[in-house]
């Protein structure tokens, strides 16, 4: 069995997966207040058998979490715990950028699409809302613009007479009270983000794409946008099972 973890700025995301590349289980915390104690009780709620892993494998932008967990994990398992990028990824994917340039999670959502076939945008709704241009095998560069959760928690904590306000779909783009217009403002200024974004990458490269959405918002606007997408919550772990392969 094979632990692989996907380490972001607000949560990181647990997984035992089997050697056929089935997930067996599923684990989330937040990234910057985990600890040994609390990792150690949500690893024996698991009921995970250190015995049995072979592999240990994380994409993480929060250094300090992965390195914690890393020192945890070194004293439980016997298999060496990896990160991404630590690894040799030349024969799963090219990368046109400045590869230190890249966070490991936006490099194993491409690998996880990687066919040498089509042409994908992946869009994620985490901590940023982050746009990942793959043409072919070929990761060719993004964009990333605020993330809706936190740019949403800041304009309250900002703005003194606006609440903290649960974003959800709003039909009327006029608002008729503080609420309803910042949740317009958020819905469908997020929802023209989006098409416009995904239309000026399809412009400047002359190409068409599949368009991957993935992450916290996902569900939210995957039917709220004009361009028609294809929704996948285990983009990253799928993405984690293939590099994995490499350790050996």
């Amino acid at each position: 069995m094979y632990i692989l973890g996907d380490i972001g700025n607000t949560e990181t995301k647990l997984c035992l997966v089997s050697k056929k590349n089935k997930i067996l289980k599923k684990m989330t915390f937040f990234s910057k207040s985990i600890n040994n104690k609390q990792l150690s009780i949500i690893l024996r709620k698991n009921k995970i058998r250190f015995n049995k892993i072979e592999k240990v494998l994380f994409c993480s932008v929060v250094p300090k979490t992965f390195n914690m967990i890393k020192k945890f994990l070194s004293k439980k398992v016997k298999s060496k715990c990896f990160e991404v990028k630590n690894l040799n990824l030349k024969s799963l994917i090219r990368i046109k950028v400045d590869y230190k340039q890249v966070g490991s999670d936006r490099i194993t959502n491409a690998i996880s699409l990687m066919n040498n076939k089509n042409n994908y945008i992946v869009l994620d709704f985490g901590t940023a809302t982050t746009f990942d241009v793959l043409v072919k095998n070929t990761y060719f560069g993004g964009i990333i613009a605020p993330g809706v959760k936190l740019s949403l928690n800041s304009l309250s904590d900002k703005a003194t007479l606006i609440p903290n306000i649960n974003l959800k779909k709003i039909n009327k783009v006029i608002g008729n009270n503080t609420i309803s217009a910042v949740r317009s403002g958020f819905f469908w200024g997020y929802a023209g983000l989006i098409d416009n974004i995904i239309n000026l990458i399809k412009k400047e490269t002359g190409k068409s794409f599949k368009v991957i959405i993935t992450g916290g918002f996902s569900n939210l606007f995957k039917k709220s946008i004009k361009t028609k997408v294809i929704q996948n919550q285990d983009i990253t772990i799928r993405g984690l099972i293939k590099i994995s392969k490499l350790i050996k």
